[in-house]
């Protein structure tokens, strides 16, 4: 507590000798901390104590007007300094460095960027709040040629001896160019520094006339809020709603709702129309408002803006330059396929498909421009990026998948194949068998008949003996059921150039080891009458034919996991359902507000991703739809499962491990949950991740709600939650399902849940996804051939060359390497990526030292937590994590290096 006190610059309780009391309850309420997890009701013991002994909310600034009647001296003017940290660009463009040299000569003649500080106290002849005078910031010609990361600048104002506590400071830039401000910390003021944590873009005066608002460090409750700070407070939210008029500019910082009608663009033709997402039709959560024109074709669809001009979102939500470097280079890996086509077409007519596994193996060793024929001589004469040209023996070769790393046959094997289904980059699929043969919920007036295929005689022989109903008592079976994803799109899949697909069920037998096995997968089609042959079930095989009969069906089911994964699990229910989160906390919560800052960190950069994923990734013909199966209805299938699956309440791990029947509720198990399946490395991990997120939450909520009536009352607070609900999830907003917000309980329930689906969820979802997907044959994301029943015409090739058959219902190679780009983009960590337990300004981010002291106590409960990943990845006795050839269970690992490291948390959404 000591030495967060004295970091963060310490306080006036404990600077002046005016309040010795203070310090006697100070000291008495200091007691010794628990070793790991933190104590609410101390906290908030702590809390309550500092008020009643303070004589109420606004401590700081009543102590200020005891001083100032204590001495009834005449007001005397003492000068204040402002440190000021900001950010520098590395990279300028021409017309950036043209008026960053000018900004440096008219700063000199007057053209400054002037500061002014507000009280946080009303000044009793104006009733407005009391300001400082005007400072200009200094030396910033001289500093603007320091070759630095980061440059300090100061400022002095001249305040009065009663001006109080500083509580905000106002910026004006009337240079060129933007500026990035990342810190202030006010000197002077007897109650030591005062912290202005910035982190934004600071625009010039011509682009924004009005004042920018930095708030201190100290947070407010709206009811709380100084009288100073009042209008500022209302001021900022009403700029940032903005009217939800116009069309947004870059510089922009207005957050506003959407529906999802930028994704097609039916002026290029009917084949790029795709319909809105959002509203009664086809229900989907709300995206950030850019206001941009219609298309001239279609009035509801909003016009499209191409890369790489960029994508509107507040400017403070996009990419930070180390950010959008790493990105970059990314992307331009995937953008040059959209060369490779044409290229390659000239070059080779016949080599569309992978002849064998050999072909795989050479993009990691050879590269794919090699691999294609491209030869340096050809790639000189490209007009390429002169990096491209002088790297190009090597730029496309791909780092061999993690997946290899082990074992190179790995993914060939059964167990390895259900390992992947607790283990892998999907692993929240898996449920219990409760009845079987399992049943469907679609509804057979509109789909047909919809028995399965399965039948005991499928199974039983694989069960050590049991009978089918005795494995399923005893918690024995569970199944990968996309049957009702799936079905409802089949027949327009299929009918799409080069797609082939099934709705697939899978059922697992855990072994007396702890391991998963396949035991039947059954294949649907839609019916197409009586006598069709619409479903098939696949068993272990017995001899060679039926061993790529085998293969091909786990294909097939990697496949529908890929698609699922990806449009419901990763899209859906991280990205898009965050979005109206976020966008309403901006809306509706002062940066004062302390849930505000307990969330920013978990809400940084998800809306550029989410503009970037509308712009390329899920938009009609980009990079989702060329990859996977379902092609062109990609979005609708992710919009179905949010109109009949997702479910807010069930989002947080306990719950979503309880509806899939894989835990149940068991009060004498460290969680309250015993998993039916024990070494579950996903869950086992996650409920680590989860416990210390949600303890961390409750004590900083209960700091600041100490009983539900304050819950209620936070309108702020109730505003925001009403907003994500009511316009951000509008299509789902009369469900019965939506957690109530009328008590601190409530509060740390939800809070919990946004930042597990932002942190760990999402990890656990997205930085697998090269690791184990960028060996093609592991997790194919399309298919592009059925399995030929004996008598069809394909039978007789598929027989004579097993092999060529497999391959050639994988993805051809220019599709593969496509996806290969694009998922070692995605699951790349950028060098300035903010880890689990890690925060901008860890030590001032926020006014409270009592905050402060707890989060450090949960960063130290996250670095256990990894202690103990580390540990579970080295016990021989969890087969489903360590073992000859089987990888570690590191996604949910919190920390990470850049790179492709198949590990780490970061805090927010972030790619």
């Amino acid at each position: 507590m000591a030495l967060t006190k004295e970091i963060m610059g310490c306080s006036v309780l404990e600077r002046s000798s005016f309040v010795s009391t203070s310090k006697v309850i100070l000291s008495r309420t200091r007691q010794a901390k628990p070793k790991l997890g933190f104590n609410p009701a101390l906290i908030q013991q702590r809390r309550v104590s500092l008020r009643k002994g303070l004589g109420g909310p606004a401590a700081v600034a009543a102590i200020s007007e005891d001083l100032v009647k204590a001495v009834p001296e005449k007001v005397v003017k003492f000068k204040v300094r402002a440190v000021l940290t900001v950010r520098q660009k590395n990279k300028e463009d021409l017309k950036e460095t043209i008026a960053k040299h000018l900004d440096a000569f008219t700063d000199r003649i007057g053209r400054n960027v002037v500061l002014q500080l507000v009280s946080t106290q009303l000044d009793p002849k104006t009733k407005a709040p009391k300001k400082s005078s005007e400072a200009v910031l200094r030396d910033w010609s001289k500093n603007t040629q320091v070759k630095a990361e980061k440059v300090h600048y100061t400022a002095e104002f001249t305040v009065d001896s009663n001006f109080g506590i500083p509580g905000a400071i106002t910026v004006t830039n009337k240079h060129q160019n933007e500026f990035f401000l990342e810190s202030m910390t006010i000197e002077g003021f007897a109650c030591g520094p005062v912290h202005f944590p910035c982190n934004s873009w600071v625009q010039s005066k011509k682009d924004h006339p009005g004042k920018r608002i930095f708030f201190s460090n100290k947070p407010y409750m709206p009811s709380e809020t100084p009288p100073g700070l009042k209008a500022m407070r209302e001021e900022e939210l009403k700029y940032l709603r903005g009217d939800g008029k116009g069309e947004r500019k870059l510089s922009d910082r207005i957050y506003d709702f959407d529906l999802y009608n930028d994704l097609g663009n039916p002026d290029k033709g009917i084949d790029f129309a795709r319909p809105t997402l959002g509203g009664s039709k086809i229900p989907f959560p709300r995206r950030c408002r850019t206001g941009r024109a219609p298309t001239y074709t279609d009035i509801n669809a909003e016009s499209r803006v191409e890369k790489p001009l960029p994508m509107y979102v507040p400017r403070d939500e996009r990419f930070e330059e180390s950010k959008r470097n790493t990105f970059s280079a990314g992307r331009l890996k995937a953008v040059l396929h959209n060369l490779i086509p044409s290229l390659k077409a000239s070059l080779s007519a016949n080599n569309h498909d992978f002849n064998g596994f050999s072909d795989i193996d050479s993009l990691y060793k050879e590269g794919l421009f090699l691999k294609v024929g491209l030869q340096d001589e050809l790639l000189k004469k490209l007009p390429l990026p002169k990096v491209v040209q002088e790297s190009s023996q090597g730029f496309l070769k791909y780092d061999t998948p993690k997946i290899l790393s082990k074992d190179r046959f790995a993914w060939l094997r059964d167990d390895e194949f259900a390992r992947q289904a607790i283990a892998g980059v999907n692993p929240g699929n898996i449920e219990k068998l409760t009845v079987f043969p399992p049943k469907s919920n679609l509804d057979p007036e509109v789909y047909g008949p919809l028995e399965s295929a399965l039948k005991e005689e499928h199974i039983l022989g694989h069960l050590n003996g049991m009978s089918v109903q005795q494995a399923i008592d005893e918690n024995k079976l569970f199944i990968v059921d996309y049957h009702d994803a799936y079905l409802p799109f089949l027949d327009r899949i299929n009918a799409l150039d080069g797609r082939k697909t099934y709705a697939t069920r899978t059922i697992y037998f855990l072994t007396p080891r702890g391991t998963l096995k396949p035991i039947a997968i059954e294949l649907s089609l839609p019916p197409q009458g009586p006598s069709s042959r619409s479903k098939r079930v696949v068993t272990p095989p017995v001899d060679a034919t039926s061993n790529w009969m085998w293969q091909l069906a786990k294909a097939h089911v990697n496949s529908n996991d890929a698609g699922v994964h990806q449009l419901v699990n990763h899209w859906l229910r991280t990205h898009a359902c965050m979005e109206p989160f976020i966008l309403a906390a901006h809306r509706q919560m002062s940066a004062m507000h302390p849930i505000f800052k307990l969330l920013d960190p978990h809400m940084r950069y998800t809306l550029e991703i989410n503009a970037l994923a509308r712009q390329s990734l899920i938009s009609a013909d980009g990079v989702i739809e060329s990859c996977f199966t379902p092609g062109r209805y990609c979005m609708e299938m992710s919009a179905a499962a949010y109109k009949s699956f997702w479910r807010f309440d069930k989002e947080d791990l306990p719950s979503d491990l309880i509806r899939r029947g894989v835990a149940v509720p068991d009060s004498t198990q460290p969680h309250g949950l015993r998993l039916l399946i024990e070494d579950y490395p996903y869950a086992s991990d996650g409920l680590l991740i989860w416990s210390a997120l949600e303890n961390w939450v409750r004590t900083y909520v209960n700091y600041y709600y100490p009983t539900p009536a304050v819950v209620c009352n936070d309108q702020e607070l109730q505003a925001w939650y009403a907003e994500s609900v009511n316009v951000g999830h509008a299509d789902v907003r009369h469900a019965d399902w939506w957690p109530k917000l009328a008590s601190p309980e409530d509060l740390t329930s939800i809070l919990t849940k946004i930042i597990w689906l932002s942190s760990a969820q999402h990890a656990s979802l997205n930085f697998g996804q090269y690791p184990y997907g960028g060996f093609v044959p592991n997790r194919p994301p399309l298919m592009r051939r059925l399995i030929p029943f004996e008598g069809d015409p394909e039978y007789t090739n598929f027989v004579a060359d097993p092999q060529k058959y497999y391959l050639s219902a994988l993805p051809s190679l220019l599709q593969a390497t496509k996806f290969m780009a694009v998922v070692d983009t995605l699951s790349t960590h950028s060098p300035d990526e903010e880890y689990l337990g890690e925060r901008q300004q860890p030590s001032v981010w926020t006014g409270d030292a009592e905050i402060v002291e707890a989060f450090y106590e949960f960063s130290a409960e996250i670095r256990q937590v990894e202690k103990e990943i580390d540990r579970r990845n080295n016990d021989p006795s969890l087969r489903n994590r360590c073992g000859a050839g089987v990888l570690p269970y590191e996604l949910l690992a919190p920390s990470s290096g850049p790179g492709v490291t198949c590990r780490g948390v970061p805090n927010s959404i972030s790619i």
